[in-house]
């Protein structure tokens, strides 16, 4: 690596006192600064323009010709160049970010991505290179080599501002002393008005941090940490650490993130591309079964039921009850002969299928080739043919086999089965739930019981996901040529579809000679081919693309956010799709919401990495200010008397306050709306609707409700389920007492509203106000 030492260095450069002397360097030294972070930016603009031709030339060889190793390597490149350009244009904003001065005189930026010039020397380093680490390791008592740490605040691409931490205090002047101001990034950083997305910290990233970020891929890592102590931040730029040290490793398998919910998603989306990574599977745990997306708000105490890892084995039950033998033989009545299936020929077919280890689905042959074996050896008996070799043997029972009464009999004994039936199945069936849930009690079966769904009902609840994950587990596939016969689609409907497919290439071909007569094309290229690249004859999948369409993916590392909200079956399904157990699980115990969550993170690991998984603790608390703290720390007793709330670093001098009466809600929040910042009002779960209204008439542009609609107004209306994950300027608790009894986990979930804030809290109530919320400054409103 070529250092550059032709910048300006060393600690002559004091940019922090009043003087006007001062004044001037500082302005010379923003100079300085700002010629060399525009020379980036044209590096930048550089590889954009010459990746974004590399691009076209690829896509310009377009159509489906050439021999398959062409095409082939046509699209790998494709999807190279394309991946390459959306890295640079994701990183424009804060493209350079710090500088470190060495006690050797060199100089090395440090920003989002690596730069080089075209002689390969470096311009820019990226942030996630070892040589980098000093940037976010180096103290005064350590300093790693380095003399100065500059921060470099940047608006667009111009340079607004300098900041630096003096480390090497042997050789600095006292009036380089004077100037030490080393926390000025992280806390303009936390002061900032929140966007409705969450910032990167490439910045501001803190020592705490850039250990656990830069830990080891292999192995699970837990991060255990209070609110605002930067668990989701840390976990999206180990993401973003690991896919550079090991891309190799991970880019054909992936990194897959996964949320608590979708709001969450939209909320970090923009974090990693910012980062230069934008082939990373954001998802959440409900998202995880391909084709089914869960429609269904269920009680928790059903839910509760349905994450126990007992049901694991209801689900393997379920499977074996679409198994068992019959009671009484089984008559196969035919024009010639009439066959039976006694419990002896039934029970070895079914041992046969079961000593296969295949699962169910896929055992099906088996168990159909013994049956029909034996329904062959009496056939011929019954006709007379004594004796038969194995060709004789074979017509017969490819005659039996498409005997309608044959089929139905086999499809009975052992049918083929869906995930999606064999759990409606299960749910629907008083009979079938209690030979399958036997472990669980009457009323627990109860509570699992469902109408059957009616014709185009969503009847899926995020409960169910990992159930149907662990039903295809056991069922397997089914062979595609049994599908198509079995599906019901009428032959005019299938023709009307071709009709419309070819209606649709005609209208797009002749929108292909429009456009190219018009750019005066028309003699150098092909309108089929332009055509063809306009209807997606070829798609560029990327990594992540194909991982989300795919159950049985395996992910080379898997960050699961909220951890502790996974329920045991939800585990199950996680950790099958990452049979090497590189995973790294961030959240707090102590907010815990899900009544099927974790109790203790070994509960949930032990299972699968019994002493194999290792936890590290975040325990400065960047988001919450000391007062808003006070608060929570009296609910985080309530959750548990040993627990111990996070340091906050800093005090704002706004302390909380309580108001009365629950009329006074729409003037409330009018009062508290953040000027080009954000406002949340979270409110129970029981009267969301309610009081979601009443903000909505109150506040022009207000939101009620989660999704992306709710990070960008100035004021949303979220339960805490909602707010889970986000922070906002200020939040208002409604009802703190009704969030307290309506959960199972009340404490944790007033925990979690009550430390949402970066600035202001304030609490509205009609109730009574919680014993644990005695430190707010009391207000009533008349």
């Amino acid at each position: 690596m070529v250092c550059h030492n032709n910048q300006p260095n060393g600690p002559e450069y004091p940019i922090t006192s009043n003087d006007n002397g001062a004044t001037a360097t500082r302005q010379i030294e923003l100079a300085k600064e700002q010629e060399y972070v525009s020379g980036l930016y044209e590096r930048l603009d550089l590889l954009r323009v010459r990746t974004q031709r590399q691009l076209d030339g690829v896509l310009a060889q377009g159509g489906s010709g050439g021999t398959h190793q062409n095409r082939s390597e046509r699209d790998s490149f494709a999807g190279m160049y394309a991946e390459r350009l959306g890295r640079l244009w994701a990183v424009e904003n804060g493209l350079c970010f710090g500088r470190l001065d060495n006690a050797d005189d060199t100089s090395l930026y440090i920003g989002r991505i690596g730069l080089a010039d075209d002689e390969q020397r470096r311009l820019l380093i990226d942030w996630r290179a070892p040589v980098a680490q000093p940037f976010y390791g180096a103290t005064p008592a350590a300093s790693m080599g380095v003399t100065r740490r500059r921060h470099l605040q940047t608006k667009g691409r111009k340079v607004i501002g300098v900041d630096d931490d003096l480390l090497d205090l042997d050789s600095l002047t006292d009036e380089d002393v004077a100037t030490l101001n080393g926390e000025a990034a992280l806390l303009a950083s936390i002061g900032a008005k929140r966007t409705g997305r969450m910032r990167d910290i490439v910045a501001t990233i803190q020592s705490e941090q850039d250990r656990i970020i830069r830990s080891d891929l292999n192995g699970v890592l837990v991060v255990q940490g209070g609110p605002g102590t930067g668990k989701t931040v840390v976990a999206l730029h180990r993401a973003a650490y690991l896919l550079y040290t090991h891309r190799e490793k991970l880019a054909r398998r992936g990194v897959l993130i996964l949320g608590p919910n979708l709001t969450f998603l939209r909320y970090i989306e923009q974090v990693l591309p910012s980062l230069g990574e934008t082939d990373v599977l954001l998802s959440t745990v409900s998202e995880l079964y391909p084709g089914v997306v869960p429609g269904v708000r269920e009680r928790p105490e059903v839910a509760a039921i349905k994450g126990d890892v007992r049901m694991a084995q209801v689900v393997e039950r379920a499977v074996r009850e679409r198994q068992r033998v019959p009671r009484k033989p089984v008559e196969i009545r035919l024009d010639k002969y009439t066959l039976k299936l006694d419990g002896n020929i039934l029970e070895a077919a079914r041992n046969r299928a079961a000593r296969s280890k295949r699962a169910h689905n896929e055992a099906r042959s088996i168990f159909v080739r013994h049956l029909l074996n034996a329904l062959a050896r009496q056939a011929a008996r019954q006709l007379g043919r004594g004796m038969i070799d194995e060709d004789e043997l074979a017509d017969i029972r490819e005659d039996l086999r498409t005997e309608r009464p044959v089929k139905a009999a086999l499809n009975r004994l052992w049918p083929y089965v869906t995930p999606q039936q064999l759990l409606i199945g299960l749910f629907t069936s008083r009979e079938r739930l209690d030979y399958a849930a036997g472990e669980f009690g009457e009323a627990e079966r109860e509570l699992m019981l469902r109408e059957p769904p009616r014709k185009g009902e969503n009847w899926w609840a995020e409960s169910d996901v990992p159930l149907l994950d662990e039903a295809a587990e056991l069922l397997g596939d089914i062979d595609p040529g049994v599908l198509r016969a079995g599906a019901w689609i009428a032959e005019e409907e299938q023709a009307a579809s071709r009709a419309a497919a070819l209606d649709e290439r005609q209208h797009q071909l002749a929108y292909a000679k429009e456009v190219l007569e018009m750019t005066g094309l028309s003699d150098i290229m092909d309108a089929e081919k332009f055509a063809s690249r306009h209807l997606n004859d070829d798609v560029y999948l990327t990594t992540a693309e194909r991982a989300a369409a795919d159950r049985t993916w395996a992910f080379g590392h898997i960050i699961v956010d909220e951890a502790q909200e996974l329920s045991a079956m939800d585990w199950r399904m996680v950790m099958r799709r990452c049979p090497t157990r590189s995973m790294t699980i961030v959240g707090d115990l102590a907010q815990t919401g899900s009544s099927a969550g974790a109790p203790s993170w070994g509960r949930m690991l032990d299972p699968y990495v019994a002493g194999r998984w290792r936890e590290e603790h975040l325990s400065v608390n960047y988001r919450t200010p000391a007062e808003l703290m006070v608060v929570a720390a009296d609910v985080l007793a309530l959750i548990g008397p040993g627990l111990v709330a996070p340091t906050s670093v800093r005090e704002t001098g706004a302390r909380p306050w309580a108001v009365s009466p629950l009329e006074s809600l729409g003037d409330v929040v009018k009062a508290e709306i953040v000027e080009g910042g954000r406002l949340v009002v979270i409110v129970p779960e029981s009267r969301v609707e309610e009081f979601g209204q009443i903000v909505v008439r109150s506040v022009d542009g207000a939101v009620a409700g989660p999704g992306t609609k709710a990070l960008d107004a100035q004021v949303a209306v979220l339960t805490v389920a909602e707010a889970k994950g986000l922070e906002f300027d200020a939040v208002i608790v409604v009802e703190p007492e009704l969030i307290l009894s309506e959960s199972p986990r009340g404490a944790s979930d007033l925990y979690v509203a009550l430390t949402r804030a970066t600035q202001r809290l304030g609490v509205v109530h009609g109730g009574s106000l919680p014993e644990a919320l005695a430190r707010l400054e009391r207000h009533r409103i008349t």
